[in-house]
């Protein structure tokens, strides 16, 4: 994939457009003049396009020496706190915070802030 593949979401301005407000703002139009979507319909051309979903628990800085002694049952100890939000990016772009929740044997994170960049 490169990157004229990729589409960046975050581009897409659809913060607080229902329906209903589409039909009553007939006149706004995106940059280019389009209608912005206004429903799941009209996003569907972006279904399948993959992305990368991280859920960042934390981070240590080490020098290589270290990173090499490490062994089976070492730990590294991360710059969070227990209960602490994780950060959770999309293509390497912050979009959330989140908790890590056990799903049947696996790990998951529920969502429980969507991060909002201003863009202007």
């Amino acid at each position: 994939m490169t990157d004229e593949d990729n589409l960046d979401l975050a581009d897409l301005d659809l913060d607080g457009i229902t329906p209903d407000q589409a039909d009553e703002d007939e006149d706004s139009q995106l940059p280019d003049g389009g209608k912005p979507p206004t429903n799941a319909k009209e996003l569907e051309a972006v279904y399948d396009i993959p992305v990368q979903v991280s859920a960042v628990l934390g981070k240590a800085n080490m020098q290589v020496s270290q990173l090499l002694k490490l062994g089976r049952g070492a730990v590294v100890e991360l710059d969070r706190k227990v209960g602490e939000a994780i950060d959770i990016y999309v293509n390497n772009r912050l979009v959330a915070r989140g908790e890590v929740v056990v799903v049947e044997e696996h790990l998951g994170v529920t969502m429980t802030e969507i991060i909002k960049v201003d863009r202007s």
